[in-house]
């Protein structure tokens, strides 16, 4: 029985015990210390006087979110075409009317199937990030592996969109430990896939700083965990949009009177449909009601931050 509950950490077997329990220090403080939150990057102000950021993220998984488990289903890929054919048309067109330019991260075979896709979203402005190979686990992975998917991503999202993605948000925000050493290869500005703060912040490697900034994401503030449905996990979407829009207006009051960044992640397959839409647009409409409001993408974040935190030594 021992060996198989050591099995379940990971197989990583020490030398003074298997169970994170009888771990010495040097051991679980070198996990810890592996990825860290580092510097605040929250700037003193935003752009144009402005009293808080609002990036506005669209993780376009579509059939990925079906492949990547080996599964052929046709009814799961159905939803997967959904998002491309009927919520990211309806996406663009409430951000053209509110005039926002939004992030959208993309594996790169969902690049592959839907092209066009990304060159629109590109040409009208918006940013287009990494979001895995085909929306693999990295954990999961052999850092051989992941390394290697992430740099042929990025090299698909160019050849697709013209641009080299600057940015990263990990597959299901599985963050491994080997993430952010590729990540620092690959001269990234910027990951979206931790939490370690509501604001921008520096990633730390080992305690080094890496120039690398980390625009946090939370569970609180994703339209999966509402609206998500599973037939044969159980899960449900037991919250109706309108009780969605009361706790992303709350976090967005939040970041307001903090003077923060609200980043909002949200899936085309979840927020595309008609009721969800229409939630979106009255959340935008809500934030717009504040005048000194920075919409921006996740990229213009990054940069502004990185660029007011080097000003100020």
């Amino acid at each position: 029985m021992a060996s198989e509950s050591a099995g379940k950490t990971d197989g990583k077997k020490g030398a003074d015990g298997d169970l994170p329990w009888q771990w010495p220090e040097a051991r679980w403080r070198g996990i810890v210390e592996k990825v860290r939150a580092g510097r605040s990057l929250k700037p003193a102000t935003w752009p144009n006087g402005a009293r808080a950021a609002v990036a506005l993220s669209f993780d376009s998984d579509h059939e990925s979110s079906t492949l990547r488990f080996g599964d052929s289903s046709p009814g799961k890929l159905s939803q997967g075409e959904y998002a491309a054919r009927v919520s990211v048309p309806r996406i663009r067109r409430l951000l053209d009317r509110h005039e926002i330019r939004a992030s959208f991260f993309v594996p790169a075979v969902v690049a592959m199937l839907w092209p066009d896709e990304q060159r629109t979203l590109a040409m009208e402005g918006h940013e287009i990030g990494i979001h895995g190979w085909i929306h693999e686990l990295n954990s999961e992975l052999p850092a051989v592996n992941e390394r290697e998917l992430q740099m042929r991503a990025a090299d698909v999202l160019e050849t697709i969109c013209g641009v080299r993605p600057v940015g990263i948000r990990t597959p299901s925000w599985d963050f491994s430990p080997h993430t952010l050493a590729i990540t620092r290869e690959m001269g990234l500005l910027y990951d979206s896939s931790l939490m370690a703060d509501d604001d921008p912040y520096e990633l730390l490697e080992n305690g080094e700083a890496t120039g690398v900034v980390e625009l946090p994401v939370e569970w609180i503030k994703d339209d999966a965990v509402y609206f998500n449905m599973d037939r044969f996990l159980g899960l449900r979407p037991y919250t109706p949009p309108s009780g969605v829009l009361e706790i992303f207006k709350a976090e967005f009051d939040g970041a307001y009177a903090d003077g923060g960044l609200f980043l909002l992640t949200m899936h085309p397959h979840f927020i595309g449909h008609r009721s969800r839409i229409a939630m979106l647009d009255e959340l935008v409409e809500y934030m717009k009601t504040r005048k000194d409001i920075w919409f921006a993408t996740h990229a213009e974040v990054a940069r502004y931050c990185l660029a007011q935190a080097t000003a100020a030594g």
